[in-house]
């Protein structure tokens, strides 16, 4: 059955620098299913779709071919807990709870202990599809909040959550357990130290099976999302499945490593072991092994794909997928190699565009136009406008973001455009950048010296920000001052304060 989706009117009132949105739900619209697949330090071109030539992705590039193709999309923040906040609230990086990755706890099981809690009864993409009579789950990775906090995804908008409350133990895909709406699951798995290291007299065959289970954490996430699908097939449903691949460690099952081994080492000899130099686990095969993680990935969401099929409700669920930032430098990964982020400069924790540019792709059959590609400017911060506009939430709220349903159902002339985009890191010395059109304004070592000079580059004619010509546009750069004075909000954690309050930074 085709669907038939009306795009809702929309009333936008700004206050104080925020967006209050409030839509007009849609006359004849049949509720559709959601199902949003974040990937863990997954590049930007690390997609068959968007160019990769060594890792195999079937389930994803046909997903490409079936629907429309993001070329310019973001993430809110190049590292995960502050880019899975501000996914869910719809906040940027100067408003957001949460702007960095605070530890909590260590990373034995006694001393999980979670990252910083999001605050309590925070309006959330679940909490929001739950007042529209969703049901709702969360399984992958959280970083928002064990299940004793605030932070617990059960008290956060997710009728069912399973995997990892605590980003640290995600470092390794054995786990002793996954976490089930608050209780621990067992897995049937040691305990491994994954920041254990090898030395090459101590890199034995045994040594390196130290770092293997039996129950891999993308296999069992994916058996309970395909559960969740099934047992909420009558709809509608919001699937929320951050996935941990392809984050260090590398570990992947066996069989989907030996697909690999082989094609990756240098002047056709074998691959060079990785014996944890980098921290995270050793494999002697590190290629190979992170190759395999992308693709066993892939190989769970076309099971996920199929299993729509055979239920019909292929033509009623809207999926999309995405990453949370670019690819990592550490752990072994090489992604020089494997030209991870393509012409793009920088990766995880850099707010150049290899660490905050993502792929992304939505498909809906009979909804979504197929083979489509799209420039349209967008970030993850607009997900919860996105969503609320095709649902017709009623009630007004607050965000940063700017829905890109028009985009997705090819209607151009109703598709508002981001003035600027806005990032605002404190991690890796403090970090700004600012997107106006085709010009980005960068910021580094903002720690050390707030009044560090802007670097400007003309992302149409310089895509690998290669040139700074921030000394030939004056008048960009005081935008940029404007901007960060008007955008950055106080937070309540001192280590993240990188911008002084309501005071605009010199040139």
């Amino acid at each position: 059955m085709k669907l038939s989706v009306v795009v809702c009117s929309v009333a936008v009132l700004i206050v104080a620098g925020w967006v209050l949105v409030s839509f007009t739900p849609p006359r004849s619209a049949v509720p559709p299913n959601i199902i949003y697949i974040y990937a863990d330090d997954l590049g930007y071109a690390e997609l068959g779709c968007y160019g990769q030539q060594k890792i195999r992705t079937p389930n994803l590039d046909r997903l490409a071919r079936e629907g429309i193709r993001f070329t310019q999309h973001y993430t809110s923040m190049p590292v995960c807990a502050p880019a899975r906040c501000m996914l869910l609230t719809g906040k940027h990086s100067g408003h957001s709870y949460i702007r960095g990755n605070y530890e909590m706890g260590g990373f034995p099981d006694s001393l999980e202990g979670g990252q910083m809690p999001l605050y309590p009864g925070a309006f959330t993409l679940g909490r929001m599809l739950q007042q529209q009579g969703y049901k709702t789950a969360c399984v992958g990775k959280w970083g928002m909040g064990m299940a004793n906090t605030t932070g617990n995804p059960n008290q956060q908008g997710f009728d069912y959550f399973y995997g990892y409350l605590d980003q640290k133990q995600a470092h390794n895909y054995y786990p002793t357990h996954l976490w089930e709406n608050g209780k621990p699951d067992k897995l049937n798995n040691p305990v491994i130290d994954v920041h254990r290291r090898l030395t090459p007299e101590t890199a034995t065959p045994e040594a390196f099976a130290y770092f293997r289970g039996n129950d891999y954490a993308i296999d069992k996430m994916s058996q309970k999302a395909q559960a969740f699908v099934r047992q909420n097939k009558k709809g509608p449903f919001f699937l929320y499945l951050p996935f941990t691949a392809p984050h260090v460690s590398l570990q992947a099952p066996e069989a989907a490593v030996k697909e690999y081994i082989g094609k990756f080492g240098d002047h056709g000899g074998a691959e060079r072991p990785y014996l944890g130099e980098q921290s995270y686990a050793s494999t002697p095969y590190p290629r190979a092994t992170y190759a395999a993680m992308i693709t066993h990935m892939d190989a769970q969401i076309g099971k996920l794909m199929q299993l729509l099929k055979e239920l019909n409700i292929d033509n009623n669920t809207l999926v999309m997928f995405s990453s949370d930032n670019g690819a990592t430098f550490n752990g072994g990964v090489e992604a020089a190699y494997f030209n991870s982020v393509g012409k793009l400069r920088g990766l995880k924790m850099d707010v150049y565009e290899g660490g905050i540019r993502e792929p992304m792709l939505a498909r809906w059959p009979g909804t979504i136009k197929p083979n489509q590609t799209t420039d349209h400017v967008s970030v993850q911060y607009d997900l919860l406008a996105t969503l609320a506009e095709l649902v017709g939430y009623k009630h007004p709220f607050v965000t940063d973001g700017i829905s890109f349903l028009p985009t997705l159902l090819a209607q151009p002339s109703s598709q508002k455009k981001h003035p600027f985009l806005y990032w605002e890191y404190p991690e890796k010395g403090g970090q700004l950048a600012i997107r106006m059109g085709s010009w980005k304004a960068v910021k580094t070592n903002v720690r050390k010296a707030r009044t560090a000079p802007w670097q400007l580059y003309d992302l149409n004619k310089d895509v690998s920000e290669t040139t700074n010509i921030a000394d030939k546009h004056p008048d960009i750069i005081r935008q940029a001052n404007v901007i960060v004075a008007r955008e950055h909000t106080p937070t309540h954690i001192n280590e993240w304060e990188i911008v002084t309050p309501k005071t605009k930074p010199a040139n």
